[in-house]
């Protein structure tokens, strides 16, 4: 970030990308359904009963 470079990551375990993400999209069907802080991801109830298992 400080740096200016920004890395695209495709990774199955969304918790663990989620962890370490400045922001992060949620693709469904290859639309973007979702996108946020990577905190506000983990805690959107939808996000966590459709792709973090509750």
């Amino acid at each position: 970030r400080d740096t200016g470079v920004a890395i695209l990551m495709v990774e199955q375990n969304a918790r663990q990308a989620l962890t370490i993400a400045d922001r992060g999209y949620v693709l469904v069907t290859g639309e973007n359904k979702f996108s946020g802080s990577g905190k506000e991801l983990l805690n959107d109830p939808e996000v966590r009963r459709s792709f973090l298992g509750g």
